[in-house]
């Protein structure tokens, strides 16, 4: 017999206040946040997101400027290959599983959505290298879906926060699907990731530069 989930309670008053100030900060600090990764459609955004796994933007960017200057198509990259894809991504971490799925993903591409890149969060899931985080950055970025991927930056700052208590980063993408406010969803991600890549990252945050010091119940951590 399963274990019924306990019910989450609802936020008062007070929290909800919180965080819409929380939002409205950070809207105020970037109007339309974006990502950092370099692309040019869904495919190059796809490809550039699956090689940022375990990766730096920066670090993805420097590989696929020359890469994507060769390879910017399914088609493309099919004829480059997988032995000579590997160079152009050598310098990022799992370079040889990443260059596989490329490849794979790119076939797939060709032969099932005639080259074009599915839109819908189950296909783009049945991918090669393309999990839910990956399909979610994908989605948001693209506007097609409101989406927040939890990578290790949105889960210290929604810890720090207290938008979460989540062990997991699907219980906390859960946690912050469910509480964000529906104006700033499809942005909420991108600050808090570029919120906790900059400001509140994990060693010794930066509270002096913090726009949402005085909302942080974690501030005092870190005097």
């Amino acid at each position: 017999m399963k274990t019924a989930k306990p019910a989450r309670k609802r936020l008062s008053p007070a929290e909800k206040a919180r965080i819409e100030e929380l939002f409205r900060r950070f809207r105020e600090t970037i109007e339309e946040p974006r990502t950092e990764l370099e692309f040019q459609d869904p495919f190059t955004l796809v490809v550039a997101v699956v090689l940022s796994a375990q990766a730096t933007d920066k670090s993805v960017n420097k590989a696929t400027e020359k890469l994507f200057a060769v390879a910017d198509t399914p088609e493309k990259m099919l004829e480059l290959g997988e032995a000579r894809l590997i160079p152009y991504i050598a310098s990022i971490g799992l370079f040889r599983t990443k260059a596989r799925n490329v490849i794979r993903l790119s076939q797939i591409l060709i032969d099932q959505y005639g080259g074009k890149v599915p839109l819908e969060r189950e296909a783009l899931q049945s991918l090669p290298g393309v999990g839910r985080k990956t399909a979610s950055v994908v989605l948001n970025e693209l506007r097609i879906e409101p989406a927040i991927a939890v990578d290790t930056h949105v889960f210290r700052v929604a810890h720090r926060l207290k938008l979460s208590a989540g062990k997991t980063p699907d219980e906390v993408e859960q946690d912050l699907m469910r509480i964000t406010p529906e104006p700033y969803l499809t942005r909420a991600h991108h600050w808090l990731i570029l919120h906790g890549r900059y400001v509140c990252v994990a060693r010794r945050p930066k509270c002096g530069e913090c726009v949402v010091r005085d909302l942080c119940p974690s501030r005092d951590l870190f005097i």
